[in-house]
């Protein structure tokens, strides 16, 4: 059942990373400085990627038939989406300074579900 909903939720976030993108690309381009359209682009680059992830932890899901640890790198991977790229979105967007101390704990994260995932694969595959 997780493998379906990591899927789902990596599909939509695929989604939301490129409509963003392409956002950020062709509505913001004029309204923000080079600094903070940087730092937006890379909220939609981690995004993506972690977007990716996610169907990658939905398909590996399905493997190791639910396993917790896969469960868990799944639930990381999509708190930090929110944590990082989420802040990054509203901090270049809005310019509130204090986002930016958002950002490190969606790393920590995506680092958390990475490494579970790895723990995982070591212990089901």
């Amino acid at each position: 059942m997780m493998s379906k909903i990591f899927i789902i939720l990596g599909s939509l976030n695929a989604f939301l990373a490129v409509a963003l993108g392409a956002f950020g690309a062709h509505g913001l381009q004029s309204k923000l400085t080079e600094q903070m359209l940087a730092t937006y682009q890379t909220g939609v680059k981690y995004h993506m990627m972690h977007a990716l992830g996610l169907i990658l932890i939905g398909i590996i899901s399905r493997w190791t038939s639910d396993s917790l640890l896969v469960n868990w790198s799944g639930w990381f991977i999509c708190a930090g989406i929110v944590l990082f790229s989420g802040s990054l979105y509203l901090l270049s967007i809005s310019g509130i300074r204090w986002l930016g101390d958002v950002t490190p704990l969606g790393g920590l994260s995506f680092l958390a579900g990475w490494i579970l995932l790895a723990i995982a694969a070591f212990k089901y595959l």
